[in-house]
């Protein structure tokens, strides 16, 4: 579900799952989100949730429902849901840049995936080195 995948993704992004939390550092993780079209909501959020913009011109307010955001660009749905969940300060925003989010399975970030240990040496290789 969209909220419960938001705050996890947030509590990652702050950095609270650190033994070294600290409010006033950025201590988070890097979060790469993918799949974002096939995230699911509970009751009638499809057709009765909102989300507003507006140009700053006069009438220039837009409203979409969040089936139409899931259509038009998926990604904006789990970064609004983060961004809410995160400090409305300057260090909530570096947080932010920290998420990436696809709406499929592809992405161009490779996981970090520790080199395979050394293989053990003789007692020859060693005396030689």
């Amino acid at each position: 579900p969209l909220g419960r995948l938001a705050s996890h993704i947030a509590r990652i992004l702050q950095g609270k799952h650190r033994p070294l939390y600290t409010p006033t550092i950025n201590t988070g993780d890097f979060v790469v989100v993918v799949n974002a079209a096939t995230v699911k909501v509970t009751g009638r959020k499809l057709a009765q949730k909102e989300y507003h913009f507006h140009s700053r011109y006069p009438g220039g307010m837009r409203t979409f429902t969040l089936e139409q955001m899931l259509q038009r660009n998926p990604n904006r749905v789990i970064e609004n849901a983060v961004k809410g969940m995160l400090p409305k300060t300057t260090l909530g925003r570096q947080m932010l840049k920290r998420l990436r989010v696809y709406p499929g399975p592809d992405h161009p970030h490779e996981s970090q995936v520790a080199a395979p240990a050394p293989k053990p040496r003789t007692k020859r290789e060693a005396q030689t080195s």
